[in-house]
């Protein structure tokens, strides 16, 4: 994996990345004894997770790989993708409820005129739009509130650093060296750590359409017209001829058949939190070691004509905006990221900074390159980054957008014909509603000589579905008690539309309720009684059915 990662690297850059030591380590208290529920991973099905706990009467620790709570709630993906809002319930609906609270206060929303009540996605008194820091703020008090002990700046120690004991995890321990030993384990990571940690089978990439009978994993050549050259773009550096080579970021590599599986991942990103109000605004940053032919073929695609650049600049309050990929060429970085979901901390973090160098040479290209038209020059010129937002990293997201790493593979496995209503999905926990979603997986030279994307998919859902308690649990016999609610147990496509911050939260709420009756019965959260969790979930709000 880390050659093939390598190699990809030097061809679509032609430079190497430099090695990134491990996080620092902060002071912080350190679990001296068993607790009742261990939660790895701060995310936002994290914190739910930790607060459901709490509520329940449960000891509980959430220890935070880095520094701050909420995942990519809190950190630029705040245009949230909620698919039908009546499938979201409970302590996740109650989080978007305090959102709306906040911004009922005419003195939350000064920096720009406050749009219409439809445009802000206002109902059920909720609120799906807002800014990371208010996000961040939330959380934060609510943790506080519920007596939640978060212990930070804690990563994992991946090289062996969970004890395991007659099927069970005992502990797990911290790079630091420190200890947390608890009766119960919640992975709510998005990269599936500490399950792998434990031992517990999962996949990456992408299945093949023929292993759990579905039409949208695997290679998707074909279906993949979303975010796609729009024109015929000739990739080689020399126009007409191969011999030349191909532009930067464009892979040499053979497209295997549609629906054959690969170990390829979907692009990642910075989702960018930007905003046009002048007394806000940081100037773009110019990145350390710009080079503006990393972004040749956007530029040959704006020589032929290209001008929807600024398609996904969707509004948020207070004069920002969350930016996400939009178009052939835009803020993901295609097929830069294969290494990251079992990449070492120190090759994780080289990733993350080819993102972070690509999304900033991008942005600064953009407003700046004089190769770019004027109008698009003077429109990415008037944005910038918040002085407000991320403030100790420079208005920069503090954590990139891992849109799938590992998955676990369970006894069940959710799949393509689960989220269509195909076929039936036992024992439900949650709903999810957002469509079928892929990003791009590689950039490549199609059949005919042009530039294209591969893997894109957005195929809606046609009813809001639900998500099987199978699904967050180990296959029996392994780690008999952890649940995992956020690199749960799906295939490639079905995961692209679990993995919504709404669903984890949703899911995390009901990995917390089921922990505590493993508890209480002194068994595997295998064995759980499904009628016990599902009286206690319908008791919570949880959406556990929905008919439209």
């Amino acid at each position: 994996m880390r050659i093939r990662f390598l190699a990809t690297i030097a061809v679509l850059l032609g430079t190497a990345l430099p090695a990134q030591s491990a996080p620092v380590q902060s002071a912080g208290p350190v679990a001296a004894k068993p607790v009742d529920i261990i939660i790895y991973g701060c995310t936002a099905g994290g914190v739910i997770a930790a607060i459901e706990a709490r509520r329940l009467g449960r000891s509980v620790t959430l220890v935070c790989r880095d520094g701050h709570l909420g995942g990519m709630t809190t950190n630029g993906l705040s245009w949230s993708d909620t698919g039908n809002h009546r499938a979201i319930g409970g302590l996740a609906l109650e989080f978007y409820r305090r959102v709306k609270h906040h911004y009922d206060d005419p003195a939350a929303w000064v920096q720009a005129p406050r749009p219409a009540r439809g445009e802000n996605f206002v109902d059920n008194e909720a609120m799906w739009q807002f800014e990371p820091k208010v996000a961040e703020r939330i959380l934060e008090d609510w943790v506080r509130s519920e007596g939640v002990t978060v212990v930070r700046n804690r990563p994992l120690d991946r090289t062996g650093g969970v004890d395991l004991r007659d099927g069970r995890i005992v502990a797990f321990r911290t790079i630091g060296g420190q200890r947390f030993a608890g009766h119960v384990f919640i992975d709510a990571s998005y990269e599936g750590d500490l399950m792998a940690g434990a031992g517990v089978s999962f996949t990456t990439g992408r299945e093949a359409n023929a292993t759990y009978g579905e039409t949208l994993n695997g290679v998707q050549a074909k279906n993949a017209e979303s975010h796609q050259f729009m024109l015929d773009i000739d990739p080689y550096r020399v126009a007409g001829d191969p011999k030349s080579g191909l532009l930067p970021r464009i892979s040499a590599a053979k497209t295997a058949p549609d629906g054959s599986a690969d170990a390829k991942i979907q692009a990642y990103t910075y989702r960018l939190c930007l905003t046009d109000v002048p007394g806000n605004r940081i100037t773009l940053p110019k990145p350390t070691g710009y080079d503006p032919g990393q972004y040749a073929l956007l530029k040959r695609y704006m020589d032929a004509g290209y001008r929807d650049f600024f398609g996904k600049f969707d509004r948020i309050p207070n004069g920002k905006a969350d930016v996400n990929n939009f178009g052939a060429f835009s803020m993901d970085d295609i097929g830069m990221n294969y290494g990251y979901p079992e990449g070492n901390d120190a090759e994780r973090a080289a990733i993350a900074q080819e993102h972070t160098r690509y999304q900033q040479g991008l942005l600064w290209f953009m407003a700046n390159d004089p190769g770019v038209p004027e109008d698009t020059r003077t429109t990415m010129s008037s944005w910038g980054l918040c002085r407000d937002e991320f403030v100790a990293n420079g208005g920069w997201p503090r954590e990139m957008y891992v849109r799938e790493a590992r998955r676990m593979v369970s006894d069940f496995v959710m799949a393509e014909p689960h989220v269509r209503g195909i076929k039936s999905t036992p024992r439900p926990i949650g709903m999810g509603s957002y469509q079928m979603d892929s990003h791009n997986v590689q950039r490549i030279v199609d059949a005919r000589g042009f530039a294209r994307n591969e893997g894109n998919i957005e195929v809606p859902v046609k009813q809001a579905y639900p998500i099987g308690y199978d699904a967050i649990v180990p296959r029996r016999g392994q780690a008999t008690n952890l649940l995992v609610p956020v690199a749960l147990s799906a295939s490639h496509i079905a995961y692209g539309t679990i993995r919504m911050e709404p669903v984890f939260m949703i899911l995390g709420q009901s990995a917390a309720a089921a922990a505590d009756l493993a508890i209480r019965g002194k068994i595997a959260v295998q064995d759980v009684s499904y009628p016990a969790l599902r009286a206690r979930l319908d008791g919570e709000g949880q959406v556990l059915t929905l008919n439209d």
